[in-house]
């Protein structure tokens, strides 16, 4: 005789409790949110200093419209950051304010070879602060006697393309003779990136500054004086980028690649003052 308690009840007419299908359906959609979803990538871009406000803008919508993607910057002089490559330092793109110091990077053999390829041009301008204090007018001014001049160093891209300006000048027929040598004489202070320089500028800490024309714009700009240099004496910077290839976010950094060579990438560079590569 089968009694109520143990009657076999059918599959069909078993009932889950509440609180249990509850606690069933919550575990589910659990793992099933689980399957769907992915580990973050976070994206490093080590880039020259003066890519700082144009780059956070970029990688701000660059993330927007990858929102699996974080791209997290490191900025600094790009001679800083080769070294930095060179010495094994974790990072996954590469954008520097010269050749000189991507072939570095590539010498590391953290780069390939084929990697690097241009994505926009700057140019130099000089600064003085807003006030101008030494009443400098002229790019000759820069050699008067007691004008102090804040540049780069000569390892910086700048400090370079700022030598190759100062020794064209020399031999011109508008400025004085031994022009590089007076203007070098002034120089109080030779620092390790393009911001620095600015920043010392727009304080009042020197009279006069070689920086690039995507340095004088934006807010602080409204500190400074612009003089423009001539072609004859002026470098088009261009400026390389490339992937590292021990980078584990190849795809990622091959993505943010193609949004700075994109036509929205470059209006972001040229809302900053960089030049398009069509521009010679």
């Amino acid at each position: 005789m089968t009694t109520p308690f143990n009657k076999t009840v059918p599959k069909s007419q078993r009932k889950w409790s509440k609180p249990l299908l509850a606690c069933y359906l919550t575990l589910l959609l659990g793992l099933v949110a689980c399957s769907r979803s992915s580990t973050p990538t976070r994206l490093t871009v080590f880039a020259a200093a003066s890519l700082t406000d144009a780059f956070t803008e970029a990688g701000q919508v660059f993330s927007q419209a990858h929102p699996d993607i974080t791209v997290s910057f490191s900025f600094a002089g790009s001679q800083e950051l080769a070294t930095q490559i060179s010495q094994g330092a974790p990072a996954d793109l590469f954008a520097s304010a010269n050749q000189n110091q991507m072939d570095a990077a590539v010498a590391s053999g953290r780069i390939n070879a084929d990697a690097p390829h241009p994505f926009v041009q700057n140019r130099l301008v000089v600064i003085v602060p807003s006030d101008n204090p030494a009443g400098i007018t002229t790019l000759a001014d820069l050699a008067n006697e007691g004008v102090q001049l804040v540049f780069a160093a000569a390892e910086v891209p700048v400090g370079q393309y700022t030598l190759d300006f100062l020794t064209k000048a020399t031999v011109a027929d508008d400025f004085p003779d031994r022009y590089l040598e007076l203007v070098q004489t002034n120089v109080v202070s030779y620092e390790q990136n393009v911001r620095a320089v600015f920043t010392k500028i727009s304080l009042g800490e020197g009279d006069a500054g070689v920086v690039y024309a995507s340095d004088v714009v934006g807010t602080e700009a409204e500190n400074v004086i612009q003089l423009d240099i001539p072609d004859a004496f002026n470098t088009v910077a261009q400026y390389p980028i490339a992937s590292l290839n021990d980078s584990e976010n190849e795809v990622a950094a091959a993505q943010f690649i193609t949004f700075i060579l994109s036509t929205e990438g470059q209006a972001i560079l040229a809302q900053y003052g960089f030049l398009p590569l069509t521009n010679e």
